[in-house]
């Protein structure tokens, strides 16, 4: 178990191949701002021989899901892509001793993001999951991509599709949905001798007190993480301000300062709720001109991914005062 949680650790403090790989041949992304997670996985493929001969990931979410990215890169270097579609989610998790039940789904997403990048190299036609009415609307997680989850994993209790893949986590109707999709698709598994009768999920097993309890709310818009003009929930782009009306000269001296200095502190603001939650922050020391000065503290320290930090920081306060900026840190 020591040797388990070393290894986890390990891709954590010092996840391997983290950044852009720009002789990437080979790309596959998979993470909503809503799903709350994201990893873009770069592959360098040999044309002559199929073998993937660098591996490079971008992540953003909790730890385990930088380990997972990490530990792929590492399982797939030097593989054909025919050994390396053979991966499962499980495959990942054993690879890093071992994940938490509820942090499967950063396994999953790894998986799904490898498969997306071996099918756009190989240029497969791939069915299509843009535009179908999504299992679980306030994460935005697909029909498909529960019900291969389901089948891959043998997933038998609404417990583990939530670990799994978030979905049913949320309101009392997306639970609904998802749990008809799990009866049905063990019914299935049932006829293909994947599992026993017994196993499967029956329809109304859930207490229902357990659904009672579920939020009501409106879904929110879901985006690419890694789309041009989307971000993680901590670098989320804000809407444009418009252009301010002319003011008078004398006022506007007095105004322009302040008003940069204020919108990049809100800015931070935005941003540091969701750096707490992975146990760091990031504070405004001083902005002087296009340099904009922070003190990074808790994990942010040291942390291999801090310039991946910085840079996202960056390009959120670009997108908030509407020319670039350069973020430095100071201790």
């Amino acid at each position: 178990m020591l040797d388990h949680l070393a290894r986890l650790d390990e891709h954590v403090s010092s996840p391997r191949n983290a950044g852009v790989l720009p002789q990437a041949n080979a790309v596959g992304s998979f993470g909503t701002i809503r799903w709350g997670d994201a990893v873009k996985l770069m592959l360098q493929v040999d044309p002559q021989t199929d073998r993937i001969e660098q591996a490079r990931f971008q992540a953003f979410g909790c730890s385990s899901a930088i380990a997972a990215s990490s530990a792929v890169t590492e399982m797939i270097t030097g593989k054909t892509l025919d050994d390396a579609a053979g991966f499962g989610a499980a495959d990942i998790a054993d690879y890093l001793g071992g994940l938490p039940p509820e942090r499967m789904y950063c396994a999953v997403m790894v998986y799904e993001a490898l498969q997306k990048a071996i099918t756009a190299y190989r240029g497969n036609a791939e069915l299509s999951e843009a535009g179908a009415a999504p299992s679980c609307k306030c994460l935005g997680v697909s029909q498909m991509m529960i019900e291969r989850t389901i089948r891959f994993n043998r997933l038998t209790s609404l417990e583990q599709v939530t670990h799994y893949t978030k979905a049913a986590g949320s309101c009392s109707s997306c639970f609904k949905q998802v749990e008809g999709l799990l009866a049905r698709v063990n019914a299935d598994m049932v006829e293909d001798g994947l599992i026993q009768s017994g196993e499967a999920y029956q329809l109304g097993s859930a207490p229902q007190r357990a659904i009672d309890l579920k939020p009501h709310g409106a879904p929110q818009p879901a985006a690419n993480i890694f789309a041009a003009k989307a971000a993680p929930a901590h670098l989320r782009a804000a809407p444009k301000t418009p252009p301010p009306r002319p003011a008078p000269a004398p006022v506007a001296v007095g105004v322009d300062a302040p008003s940069q200095t204020t919108l990049i502190a809100e800015a931070l603001d935005e941003l540091r709720p969701h750096l707490k939650r992975d146990g760091g922050d990031c504070e405004l020391v001083s902005v002087e001109g296009n340099i904009v000065y922070v003190r990074l503290s808790g994990n942010c320290v040291g942390c291999q991914l801090s310039s991946v930090t910085l840079s996202g920081v960056q390009a959120r306060l670009a997108d908030k005062i509407g020319r670039p900026l350069r973020v430095v840190p100071v201790s």
